[in-house]
C-alpha cells in the first residue's frame, strides 16, 4: 500500500472551509459522524455560532447534528490554522454566477491560496476536496495550479485533489447527505480517491453507487444531473399548459403513468411553476455558457431557459383576468421551495411582482421566508402575518408554493383561488383554478 495511504488509511480531522447552507451541514455531518471537525469562514458570527454549536444557518436537522458534535467541532476565521490541524480540507465556498452565466472563482481561489501556504509549512500527504459546482476544466486549470503555486507541492504526490459535489435541495440537505443515490469521485489520484471513500463509510447511511472518474467527467456530471432535471421540470410544465387547453385533460393523471416508467422515473415530474432557488437557474446557465463557449450547441438547455418563467407569467394573467383592475390577490409562498427561507429565483416572488406590475393589490405570505421577500420585492405589497391573514377579503389567491398549511385553509367561495401544485380539492377552494387541468374536469 501507498506510504501515503498508510498513513491516512483513517481520517480523523478535516476541516470545511465555507460554513454556508451546504458548508454547515457537511460540517455537522462529519462531526455527529465522529470526525474532529474545524468550520472555517470569512463571517465572524457563523465562525462564532458554530464554535457554540449553534446551527449558523437554518436546514431542517442541522441543529441535531450540532447537538451530536459535542468536542468535535470547532470554528475559525483562520485558515491556515484550520489546514495545519487537518488531514483534508474540503472547500464548500461560494461559486457565484458572472454575468455571462459562467461560476466565478474568486473565492474558491482565495481558499485555494490559503490551504496552499498552509500546505507549504506541512509534511506528509494532504487531502484537498471541492464540493462547489465549478464548469469543466475548473479545477485543472485553476485551481490545482493554485494549490499548487502557493504550497510549492504537487497535485497527486505531495497533496491529492477530489471533485465530489453533493446533490442537495435546501430543505432536505441532511438526507441528501446521508441517503445520497450516488456519490460522485473525481479524483488527482488513487490516494485521494481512497481516502474520500474513506470518509463515505463512515457518514452515509446506505451503500449508493460511488462514481470514480476523472476530475473534468465529474465536473460535467454535476452540471449534467442538475440541467437534466430542470428540463424535467420544463416539460412536465409545458405538458400542464396543453392539459389546459384539452378538454378533461389533467396533467397529474399524465405525469403519474410518464413516472411509472423506469426509463423516465417520476422525481421532479410534475406541473407547476418555473425552477428557482440558487442552483437549478445558475447551472442550467452555466452548462449553456459552456456549450457556447466550445461551440456545441445545447438546444435543450437553451429552451429549458427560455421558458422556465412561462407558468408563473400565465399565472399572473389569469389572476388579472380574474379579479379585474384594482382587484386585490394574495400571493401565498415566497421561498423557492418548502422548508427553506431562501427566495433565491422564487418563482412566488416573480408572480407578485408581475401582480404588482399590473396594478393589483398584492398581500404576500410565506411561513419562513417573509424578511427575505421583504428585502426582494421592497415597499409597494402588503405582508401578512398569517395565511389566514393573507387571504381575508382578497379577491382571488395564487398558491405559489407547495406550504401543507395552505391546504388547510377555509377559502371563501367567492374567491378564485390558483392551485399551482394540485394540493387543493374543489370542496377545500370552490373557486378553485387548478394549472394543468382542461375544461371539463
Amino acid at each position: 500500500m501507498n506510504k501515503a495511504v498508510e498513513e491516512l488509511a483513517a481520517v480523523e480531522n478535516i476541516s470545511v472551509h465555507g460554513l454556508g447552507k451546504l458548508g454547515s451541514v457537511v460540517a455537522g455531518t462529519l462531526a455527529s459522524r465522529g470526525f474532529n471537525v474545524i468550520g472555517v469562514d470569512v463571517s465572524a458570527i457563523s465562525v462564532e455560532k458554530v464554535a457554540r454549536r449553534e446551527a449558523p444557518v437554518l436546514e431542517p436537522g442541522l441543529q441535531e447534528l450540532f447537538d451530536l458534535s459535542e468536542g468535535r467541532i470547532g470554528a475559525t476565521l483562520d485558515g491556515r490554522e484550520a489546514v495545519l490541524a487537518s488531514d483534508a480540507s474540503l472547500l464548500v465556498v461560494p461559486t457565484p454566477s458572472d454575468g455571462d452565466g459562467s461560476y466565478s472563482l474568486r473565492f474558491a481561489l482565495n481558499a485555494c491560496s490559503e490551504i496552499g501556504r498552509a500546505l507549504r509549512e506541512k509534511d506528509g500527504y494532504h487531502l484537498v476536496v471541492m464540493k462547489s459546482t465549478v464548469l469543466p476544466g475548473a479545477c485543472e486549470g485553476e485551481l490545482i495550479p493554485r494549490l499548487e503555486q502557493e504550497s510549492g507541492k504537487r497535485c497527486g504526490e505531495d497533496f491529492g485533489f477530489v471533485y465530489n459535489p453533493e446533490f442537495i435541495a435546501l430543505g432536505n440537505v441532511v438526507r441528501n447527505l446521508l441517503y445520497p443515490d450516488m456519490v460522485l469521485v473525481g479524483a488527482s489520484d488513487e490516494v485521494a480517491a481512497r481516502l474520500v471513500e474513506g470518509i463515505y463509510e463512515r457518514v452515509l447511511e446506505t451503500e449508493p453507487p460511488l462514481e470514480h472518474m476523472n476530475i473534468v467527467n465529474a465536473e460535467l456530471a454535476k452540471l449534467a444531473v442538475n440541467t437534466y432535471v430542470t428540463m424535467k421540470i420544463t416539460y412536465a410544465n409545458s405538458l400542464a399548459r396543453l392539459c389546459e387547453k384539452l378538454p378533461g385533460g389533467d396533467v397529474d393523471v399524465v405525469t403519474r403513468a410518464l413516472g411509472r416508467d423506469t426509463r423516465i422515473g417520476a422525481k421532479y415530474l410534475k406541473g407547476g411553476l418555473g425552477f428557482g432557488g440558487p442552483c437549478f437557474p445558475r447551472d442550467n446557465r452555466a452548462l449553456l455558457f459552456q456549450a457556447r463557449k466550445l461551440g456545441a450547441p445545447f438546444q435543450l438547455a437553451e429552451a429549458t431557459d427560455a421558458t422556465n418563467e412561462d407558468p408563473a407569467r400565465h399565472v399572473a394573467h389569469m389572476a388579472c383576468d380574474a379579479v379585474g383592475e384594482g382587484g386585490r390577490v394574495a400571493v401565498l409562498g415566497l421561498s423557492y421551495k418548502p422548508d427553506t427561507p431562501v427566495v433565491e429565483r422564487s418563482q412566488g416572488v416573480f408572480v407578485a411582482k408581475l401582480l404588482k406590475q399590473s396594478g393589483l393589490e398584492v398581500t404576500v405570505y410565506d411561513p419562513m421566508a417573509l424578511e427575505g421577500a421583504r428585502a426582494e420585492l421592497g415597499d409597494g405589497f402588503k405582508y401578512a402575518e398569517s395565511s389566514d391573514a393573507a387571504i381575508e377579503g382578497k379577491d382571488a389567491v395564487v398558491l405559489a408554493t407547495p406550504w401543507p398549511e395552505f391546504a388547510k385553509l377555509g377559502y371563501q367561495a367567492e374567491q378564485v383561488v390558483f392551485d399551482c401544485w394540485g394540493v387543493l380539492t374543489r370542496e377545500q377552494a370552490p373557486g378553485l383554478v387548478r394549472l394543468g387541468v382542461g375544461p371539463g374536469r
